[in-house]
């Protein structure tokens, strides 16, 4: 056996592992359930046949429509933004217009725009109505916060003082379909979780958005699989920074968002810090929560991966060795594989690449499916983890230049990741 041969089959042993043994990653039947599903997940509309439905952790396959909550707990939506003019008038009524039945309200921490963010929220509130708005701002960061927590912080410090049952944390560039509060509400008091999490549908409408956007929530669900997440015994912990409903209490016993305030990732150290103290999560893909931020370029989607990417490892040569190692192996063993082996000769090689190629490509269909773009995408998936390669050393590089993670205009140098303590 030559030694490409060795490394494609390698390559597609790693690939069959993945496909069986990593939580099935790849599905995306990870839904919110609703009511008239009977708690089960929905499939696509033209995505083909649904795939099996998702059950959550004590409720059995086939269970009863859930009763609404009765009466409705109070909830606080906490909405952190800095600079946010160009997509708050997308994102904010949409929070506004929230058919709930119960008490809430939304307060906007307007965390040092420039762009007139808080009174564009203002204005917006005045000619939409609906839910209650209130905007304040927490000044500049105190030492040793990073920008967004520090907006969580007084924002939900004023949202404690309401004294709500749940709090929703979303980010200001995230639309929610009408009903999104009431369906996530209901599921966490139907299912006694501390904390459900959606990943919202970024947007996938330029050619770089398509190309790199649903692998983007691809690779975070190889490294977090939704269902062992979702587990009554979870193997991994996450949540999705866009979207997530928190139990009040859970909070407080987390010590959140006090205990993270170095955080870059904060979703996964949210997440962590709240199992920690007991908390159960659900973690899943979104049907009504989008994000209606554009990232048109590749600069743009490239500055969205590398400001946090080092910091997922991290800021660990090791793992970051590892890494590279990994995603050359895995995902571009294959296709030279199958090229160079068809090219000299070598039948071992193009099978195993090929074979591994294949896999590749079938895993990746059902997020592309879900982003509703076409298949011939999934042949592409090499290229766009080389790009994802690139951008994580090059996170490392600025992380080294003591430039560390940049967002609108501030620099975290020495960021932590997503604490264990």
């Amino acid at each position: 056996m030559s030694t490409l041969a060795w490394f494609a089959s390698v390559s597609l042993a790693a690939w069959v592992w993945l496909l069986l043994g990593q939580g099935f990653f790849w599905r995306t039947d990870q839904r919110l359930p609703t009511a008239r599903d009977g708690g089960h997940a929905r499939g696509e509309p033209g995505a083909g046949p649904r795939e099996e439905p998702t059950t959550w952790p004590h409720k059995a396959a086939g269970a009863e429509p859930r009763e609404e909550p009765t009466p409705w707990p109070r909830v606080v939506i906490v909405v952190p933004a800095r600079d946010e003019a160009g997509v708050l008038p997308l994102s904010l009524p949409s929070l506004l217009a929230q058919d709930y039945p119960g008490a809430a309200e939304v307060i906007l921490v307007d965390d040092g725009s420039t762009d007139g963010t808080g009174r564009l929220a203002v204005e917006l509130a005045g000619r939409c109505g609906g839910l209650p708005l209130t905007v304040a701002s927490p000044g500049e960061p105190e030492p040793g916060w990073t920008g967004k927590l520090w907006a969580l912080r007084h924002g939900m410090a004023l949202a404690r003082a309401r004294e709500p049952e749940f709090l929703l944390l979303t980010d200001a560039d995230i639309a929610h379909g009408p009903d999104s509060l009431r369906l996530l509400v209901s599921a966490a008091v139907e299912n006694d979780l501390d904390l459900v999490s959606q990943m919202a549908r970024l947007r996938a409408e330029s050619a770089w958005e398509r190309l790199i956007v649903p692998a983007f929530v691809y690779f975070f669900a190889q490294l977090y699989p939704f269902r062992w997440i979702n587990r009554a015994r979870p193997r991994a912990t996450a949540s999705a920074g866009g979207c997530v409903l928190l139990r009040t209490e859970t909070a407080v016993a987390a010590g959140v968002p006090e205990a993270i305030r170095q955080a870059v990732i904060d979703d996964v150290s949210l997440a962590r810090a709240v199992r920690r103290a007991g908390g159960r999560i659900w973690l899943g893909l979104a049907e009504r929560v989008d994000s209606v931020r554009p990232y048109p370029g590749l600069g743009e989607l490239w500055r969205m991966v590398s400001r946090s990417a080092y910091a997922q490892l991290r800021h660990s040569p090791l793992l970051l060795l590892g890494t590279v190692v990994g995603l050359v192996v895995v995902y571009l063993v294959p296709p030279v594989a199958l090229v160079a082996g068809a090219a000299t000769g070598d039948a071992q090689a193009a099978w195993a690449g090929g074979a591994a190629w294949a896999v590749m490509a079938g895993s990746y269909a059902p997020m592309l499916r879900y982003y509703r773009q076409p298949l011939w995408l999934a042949p592409l998936l090499p290229f766009t983890a080389l790009l994802y390669l690139l951008m994580t050393v090059d996170s490392a590089v600025l992380h080294h230049r003591g430039r560390g993670a940049a967002w609108k205009g501030r620099t975290y140098a020495r960021p932590e990741a997503a604490p264990d303590r």
